[in-house]
This record gives C-alpha cells, sequence and structure tokens, in this order.
C-alpha cells in the first residue's frame, strides 16, 4: 500500500462515529470481539466488519491468546495523518501570525484626523 493509499485508508475508517469508538476503547487496552461489541446496539458480525476496515487500514492489530483473538491499537497509520495533518497546521498557524501582525500595525497607526476647510 502506498503512503497515499494507507492515509486514503485511514480517513476512510476514521469517518464512521463506531470505528472512532472502537479506537478509543482500544486506546485504553487490547480487547476481544465480544467486550468491543458491548457498548453497541449492532451485532457482532456487524463489529467484526467494523473491525476489518480498521484492521485493513492498519489502525488496529489481532493478537492470539488461547481462544481469543484480542485487538490492540497500532500507532502507525495514525502518526501518519497526524503528520499530515500538521502541515495544513503550521500554514494556517504562519497564516493568522500574519494576519495578527498586519492587525497590530494597523492599530499602531494614529486615526488620521479630518481636514478643516478654510
Amino acid at each position: 500500500m502506498t503512503p497515499d493509499e494507507r492515509l486514503d485508508a485511514t480517513f476512510a475508517a476514521l469517518a464512521d462515529p463506531t470505528r472512532r469508538a472502537i479506537l478509543a476503547r482500544l486506546a485504553l487496552g487490547e480487547a476481544s470481539v465480544a467486550e468491543l461489541a458491548l457498548p453497541f446496539n449492532i451485532s457482532q458480525p456487524a463489529i467484526s466488519k467494523h473491525l476489518k476496515v480498521l484492521e485493513r487500514a492498519g489502525l488496529i492489530s489481532a493478537g492470539q491468546d488461547a481462544q481469543r483473538r484480542p485487538r490492540k491499537i497500532e500507532g502507525l497509520p495514525l502518526g501518519e495523518a497526524t503528520a499530515w495533518l500538521e502541515g495544513y497546521r503550521q500554514f494556517w498557524e504562519r497564516r493568522y501570525a500574519a494576519l495578527d501582525g498586519l492587525l497590530g500595525q494597523l492599530q499602531a497607526k494614529p486615526p488620521k484626523s479630518p481636514r478643516k476647510r478654510h
């Protein structure tokens, strides 16, 4: 998978609120499919489909613990997405800093007095 494809997969996976909630739960530690399904009013097969999307994006991985296959969060794709977003954050910070500078210059200038007619 190319970097652009990984980024596409990451943002596509993060676009769904259920998958974001699953990631939030996994940020607390590993969990089984049954544990991940508990807070949702959807079937275990539906949770499994969400997990497959997250796994394909590389956001989570499945371990092997006897009969269980606990899922855990993987940081690399989120790090890549954060790095991509960081470039835009820096761009907008520079733009806002320039705007602040311009506003500071405008506020520092003395107001023009109206001309007097003779």
